[in-house]
């Protein structure tokens, strides 16, 4: 990942981890998406179940950034909300 790429993910990262223990709770990503508009439990879930590939309940800084690099479009739209 290019320097300026690996800032954006890292910026993004730390938007959605709110206690700054490293890793994105299902409660994290909610409040985070909630900044975005209306989300629903359901659809935190099924992001949940995405991003979480390791199935411990959270999103490791690993995780997001390989789902930060399968869709750089869609988090360069997140980032500018973010700004």
């Amino acid at each position: 990942m290019a320097e300026d790429g690996k800032e954006e993910c890292d910026r993004i990262f730390n938007k959605f981890d709110i206690n700054g223990d490293g890793k994105i709770s299902s409660t994290e990503l909610g409040d985070a998406l909630k900044e975005l508009g209306s989300v629903s439990e359901e659809e935190v879930k099924t992001m949940m179940d995405e991003l979480d590939t390791d199935r411990d309940g959270f999103i490791s800084y690993d995780e997001f950034t390989a789902f930060y690099n399968a869709n750089r479009g869609l988090m360069k739209d997140v980032g500018k909300i973010f700004l």
